[in-house]
């Protein structure tokens, strides 16, 4: 067969579905190529994968037998500014599929000597802001062991969306130390669930990156004193551990700015994330422009002295 592939996210981020329905088709024997409309030519069956809801979606012609569409960006869907999980559109893979060894050669510059995947799937929290209860279920639940997507790789991209969540989590933290590989926690450790046990085996694990939240103010009095936990038990710079803050959800901008004040004292990096970005105040985006531009959060101490805030907007955030 002639396969074709479409990462209609674009290649700015290696697509794990594709990667791994390359390697399954590549050990069939079928030829796997990208998708061109203008060079490919006709082609058995092409997958598209979209990552994100609100990437534009493929817009060529496709001349194909059949084409097969899958992806977050295609269940999930923006209704009046939210996301709804459409699941008649949820296309999961089939387990001799999810399951293979992922086909790196497709992204050979973010994939150089890095290993990409999950270890669990599923979050209990179900947050009304997050979709991954709805679509993995409200369960961390293991899926694989690290060999399933790493050999010997000096760097490991870790996509679990509440690892510590999982019951098994102890074996597969310890799998990562053993590794001796770089670790990049991309989508987040729950700081809630950080116990003197699992941090001694974070500590030994070799931290490029990781992402924390601090998205719930109703629980300041566990987020805060587990970050600075962390912090000192780590010791990880503020280029190494960004702390996302969610706004425009729950939050007062005073209690937007009280989180964001806290997690630089602790010697973290506060990245703002804004909820219905494309319906919020205009003050949400200056605030996500202070606090996420590094120059400008360094130089400008105080988002009350902001130079693009308003007059009304310094007077409601000046303390």
């Amino acid at each position: 067969m002639r396969i074709g592939l479409i990462d209609v996210d674009g290649h700015n981020y290696p697509n794990l579905p594709l990667m791994k329905l390359s390697a399954w088709h590549k050990a069939r024997g079928d030829s796997v190529e990208w998708y061109e409309p203008l060079l490919s030519g006709h082609m058995d069956r092409v997958y598209m994968s979209k990552v994100f809801s609100f990437s534009e979606d493929y817009e060529y012609y496709i001349d194909a037998d059949e084409i097969v569409k899958g992806g977050s960006g295609y269940c999930i869907e923006l209704r009046d500014g939210k996301e709804v999980y459409c699941a008649d559109r949820d296309q999961a893979l089939p387990d001799e599929v999810e399951h293979i060894y992922p086909d790196y050669s497709l992204y050979l510059d973010m994939t150089k000597d890095t290993a990409y995947g999950f270890l669990t799937r599923g979050c209990p929290r179900s947050c009304g802001f997050c979709h991954v209860a709805t679509k993995e279920g409200r369960r961390s639940r293991k899926v694989a062991d690290l060999s399933e997507f790493w050999r010997g790789q000096k760097n490991i991209v870790l996509c679990d969306p509440n690892i510590l969540a999982c019951r098994e989590h102890m074996d597969l933290l310890q799998q990562l130390a053993d590794s001796k590989a770089r670790v990049n926690f991309n989508q987040g450790l729950d700081i809630r669930l950080v116990t003197d046990e699992n941090l001694e085996l974070l500590k030994q694990i070799k931290l490029t990156n990781v992402h924390l939240a601090y998205d719930r103010y109703q629980e300041k009095d566990v987020i805060e004193p587990k970050l600075k936990a962390f912090k000192d038990a780590t010791n990880l710079s503020r280029q190494k551990c960004m702390v996302f803050v969610l706004t425009n959800f729950d939050t007062s901008l005073a209690q937007d700015l009280e989180r964001i004040e806290y997690i630089r004292g602790v010697g973290f990096t506060p990245y703002v994330m804004v909820y219905d970005r494309e319906h919020c105040r205009g003050i949400y985006r200056k605030l996500q422009r202070w606090c996420n531009s590094p120059w400008i959060f360094r130089s400008v101490q105080r988002f009350a002295d902001y130079e693009r805030l308003t007059r009304e907007e310094r007077e409601e955030v000046a303390p």
